[in-house]
């Protein structure tokens, strides 16, 4: 019998993983498959950084960590947020977690009761709907589409604002749509958000350094609003180092309090040896991430041609990330023999089977008719998935 709890039973499958997974069982059986739906660059952790990791085993730092990360590490953090975001934070308003995701579940926890309303632009990553779910609240969908460039407006975000409304969840730069807010845009919503004292913003900035068009600019910049921004950053994306699993959030000091109590009871602190790697990390200079980010726009340049040459696509130009999130409402209705395309989900079944190239439908990121498409891979291998897609659309009836 299946006593699974109604607080699983509700969640769905992250559609990433679900992509990743579709697309290990074919390469297992023999298929030559091109995943263009993983959401990690395909670069090696710098070795400067896997010295210091083998430096800590070494060095024997095995033992339990603190809560909240090792001293060290929140002292790189708050030195990196003054540095490149002109941010101020003490180590006392620093948490490290298990990555960014782990991050955003402890924030979540900490802020939502029971139908507390979140207000989620859409396309939105996977996970924001879900972690909701997970807390209890109630998730306030904002749609956005490729004419505003995924962005929402000042209005729109004011006209979404009720009584019961908690928390404001931004990303920028934006999976899945590489979407940035310019530091003018994200004043508008700080006044906005002046009006309502008692909305709190989190503010996802795990691809910071995947920016194609100039300084980041982070929301907790605006002291008429600083006391409520919760700023969730990691080194995965930047650094290459998603399996390292090392995220963090800086924000007012009894809402890392409460993070740290939380996390104390759930996962205590996080792995020692990947925040030993972490500290070599965030102390370095930027010279990783801009090599990673000249790479990437090179890359969004060759598929963004590509793309105009295949009918039937239609997108705008990322400002960041490393995503391309295509409008392919053309396809819909069409057939492949007796089957017809639907939805993106079917879209993507059928890139996936006939052409062995992984997206991910837009349906998972709420919003139907588009698909993710990342370019962290090589050149090479993006050019020959764009083959493939053009050859398979062209059977399409």
């Amino acid at each position: 019998m299946e006593n699974v709890s109604n607080r699983v039973n509700q969640l769905a499958a992250s559609e990433t993983l679900a992509m990743s997974q579709k697309s290990r069982e074919l390469k297992a059986l023999g298929h030559n498959v091109i995943n263009l739906s993983v959401g990690e660059p395909d670069f090696h952790t710098p070795d400067f950084v896997k010295d210091a990791a083998k430096k800590a085993i070494t060095d024997n730092i095995t033992f339990y960590s603190p809560v909240p990360g090792f001293p060290e590490l929140l002292e790189a953090i708050s030195k990196k947020l003054k540095r490149e975001n002109n941010l101020i934070y003490s180590t006392d308003q620093i948490v490290v977690s298990g990555g960014a995701k782990h991050t955003l579940s402890n924030v979540l926890m900490t802020l939502i009761n029971p139908g507390d309303e979140v207000i989620i632009p859409a396309p939105y990553w996977v996970s924001y709907v879900e972690l909701v779910k997970l807390v209890e609240g109630k998730s306030v969908v904002i749609s956005t589409s490729l004419e505003s460039d995924f962005k929402i407006s000042p209005k729109q975000l004011e006209n979404a604002i009720t009584p019961k409304t908690k928390v404001l969840m931004i990303c920028s730069p934006s999976n899945p749509t590489g979407s940035i807010y310019t530091k003018q845009e994200l004043k508008a919503f700080a006044d906005v958000l002046e009006k309502h004292p008692n909305i709190y913003i989190i503010s996802d900035e795990i691809y910071e350094h995947i920016n194609y068009i100039g300084k980041h600019e982070s929301i907790a910049q605006f002291e008429s609003i600083a006391d409520r921004v919760i700023v969730v950053n990691g080194v995965s994306k930047g650094y290459a180092m998603t399996g390292w699993r090392i995220g963090y959030c800086a924000a007012p000091k009894w809402i890392t309090k409460a993070c740290q109590k939380l996390q104390g009871q759930m996962t205590s602190g996080t792995c020692s040896i990947a925040q030993k790697a972490a500290i070599a990390a965030i102390n370095s200079d930027a010279s990783y991430p801009k090599m990673m980010r000249e790479a990437f726009m090179k890359r969004r340049d060759v598929v963004i041609e590509r793309l105009k040459k295949i009918p039937g696509f239609k997108t705008n130009v990322p400002e960041g990330a490393f995503y391309i999130f295509t409008e392919v409402s053309h396809f819909m209705g069409k057939k492949h023999g007796e089957k017809v395309i639907e939805n993106s989900a079917d879209l993507c079944m059928y890139l996936l089977n006939n052409a062995f190239v992984a997206t991910v439908p837009g349906s998972a990121f709420g919003a139907e008719n588009y698909i993710r498409f990342s370019y962290a891979a090589s050149e090479a291998e993006l050019l020959d998935a764009l083959n493939r897609i053009e050859k398979a659309v062209a059977d399409l009836r």
